[in-house]
């Protein structure tokens, strides 16, 4: 494999590289996960494990550079659980604005591409406001794709079909399906659970809600090739 089919991880290149590179196109994937619960069968990085392999996956289809992963972000649901832990709004913004002024003053980026996968409306309004001079600044959440028949229930996504199904694909010695737990929403649960609000788990939640026992890796190839495609959009020269 030569070095145009691998990822550009640019805490793996020297400067003179990464100025070659980016001389060639001045563009930064950013990838942003979290570590937090995802029910007792997920690890608490899931999210930063898919976000991680799709910013290398893009960054060797499209020859771009990929910066290294930001693991912490604002948790989707709040109750606290061993392992978990969560940075504020205003600090993820400080944390991302400062990174991205680095590299488009120091490195010359005059487009990012950030990419995550967590539909709090808090963690999305820190990523979504970042100030920079003249570059660009795209945010992909990966959870808010229309995947229509890819999946068999609607429901909000934290441990359930969707990123179940990526991780049995993309990491299946990390997902334990013997602790998976379905947990339905009542309506009432509905009227209070909204995706991308804040929120407290519904009681009796083991952490995730949804539906994991659809889940399979054969679903989960699709539904990463679904992403991959769509987000590649986003990286081509218009």
């Amino acid at each position: 494999m030569t070095q145009e089919q691998r990822p550009w991880r640019l805490k793996e290149m020297t400067p003179v590289a990464v100025g070659e590179r980016l001389r060639v196109r001045p563009t930064l994937i950013v990838p942003v996960g979290t570590t937090e619960q995802h029910g007792p069968h997920l690890p608490l990085g899931c999210d930063t494990i898919i976000v991680e392999r799709l910013a290398d996956d893009l960054s060797a289809a499209h020859g771009v550079t990929r910066a290294p992963t930001v693991e912490y972000g604002i948790h989707a649901a709040a109750r606290p659980f061993p392992g978990g832990a969560a940075l504020r709004r205003r600090t993820l913004h400080r944390v991302m604005n400062e990174l991205i002024e680095s590299w488009e003053e120091g490195a010359g980026v005059r487009e990012f591409v950030i990419l995550t996968a967590q539909s709090s409306e808090a963690h999305l309004e820190a990523l979504s406001t970042i100030r920079t001079d003249e570059a660009t600044v795209q945010v992909v959440d990966i959870f808010s794709l229309n995947f229509g028949s890819l999946l068999e229930r609607s429901a909000p996504i934290q441990g359930g079909e969707l990123d179940t199904s990526l991780m049995l694909y993309l990491a299946p010695h990390l997902v334990h399906m013997e602790w998976a737990r379905d947990f339905d929403l009542t309506p009432g649960m509905m009227a209070r659970y909204r995706p991308g609000q804040s929120r407290k788990l519904p009681l009796g939640s083991p952490g995730s809600v949804g539906y994991p026992s659809l889940a399979s890796p054969q679903k989960g190839e699709l539904l990463y090739r679904f992403i991959l495609e769509r987000v590649g959009r986003c990286l081509i020269p218009s």
